[in-house]
């Protein structure tokens, strides 16, 4: 009868971990169609538009072009798509999370090559840096978000603590990175309003396709945002699919 009684348990939970899975991974197809679109417009705009990418060029802007395309790609569309990894792919759980910490590893390298690439553009353009609250915005996001794929590999991954140190840190983990998450989507869109308000300063058209465009990918950007926070709000409790406080959302 007690046999019994845990099955069936165990079977309920499994149904509904199952449920909460579909249903998240429903959400992000449309978060994976944002990330598509996303990633052809900033490309469309640094490309075809502003000339394209180069490391070194005695056209400034073409380094500049960098940090754009390797933000929103890596920052946060792989950070979003790492997070729904682990919400929405119905694969073992050390699977998820070996794709959750990669995926996350390689956004953090990305977005550290992006914000080098604005620096550098500012150094050769006699540019000042740091002047915007942009900016101070994108060192905050990538030094927390830093710290917190460093916390999340050694606490949940490697070498791992102990059980009741995870159980005590994973809502906080959550929590933060949810926040970082958010508040890089938010950088993002502040970043494109203003690189638009410095271009229609210098003579682009308000109502040229350009702007249409750079207006357009911040609002992906933002939808795209809102839809990775949607794969975790419908994704099964904590207490039931972690229930060894595996590691979870950097």
């Amino acid at each position: 009868m007690v046999r019994h009684k845990i099955a069936n348990r165990e079977e309920r939970e499994r149904i509904k971990e199952m449920g909460g899975a579909l249903k998240a991974l429903h959400v992000s197809m449309i978060a994976h169609v944002l990330a598509v679109a996303g990633t052809v417009m900033v490309l469309v705009w640094c490309i075809h538009f502003r000339g394209g990418l180069a490391w070194e060029s005695t056209n400034k802007a073409l380094i500049f072009n960098i940090h754009p395309v390797l933000m929103l790609i890596g920052l946060i569309i792989l950070g979003g798509e790492a997070i729904m990894s682990y919400r929405a792919l119905a694969l073992k759980k050390e699977t998820k999370k070996l794709i959750h910490l990669l995926l996350h590893g390689i956004a953090l390298m990305l977005g550290i090559i992006g914000i080098y690439a604005a620096f550098k553009y500012h150094n050769e353009s006699n540019i000042a840096n740091l002047y915007s609250s942009h900016s101070w915005f994108g060192l905050v996001v990538i030094i927390l978000y830093g710290l917190q794929w460093i916390y999340g590999f050694v606490v949940f991954f490697y070498p791992g603590a102990a059980t009741g140190i995870k159980a005590e840190s994973l809502p906080w983990h959550m929590l933060v990175g949810s926040f970082v998450f958010l508040l890089a989507v938010s950088t993002a869109a502040l970043g494109f309003l203003e690189k638009l308000t410095f271009l229609e300063n210098s003579g682009l058209a308000k109502f040229g396709p350009e702007a249409f465009l750079i207006n357009f990918t911040a609002i992906v950007t933002i939808l795209f945002g809102i839809f990775v926070i949607l794969v975790a709000a419908v994704s099964q409790p904590i207490h039931e699919v972690e229930e060894d406080y595996s590691y979870s959302v950097i």
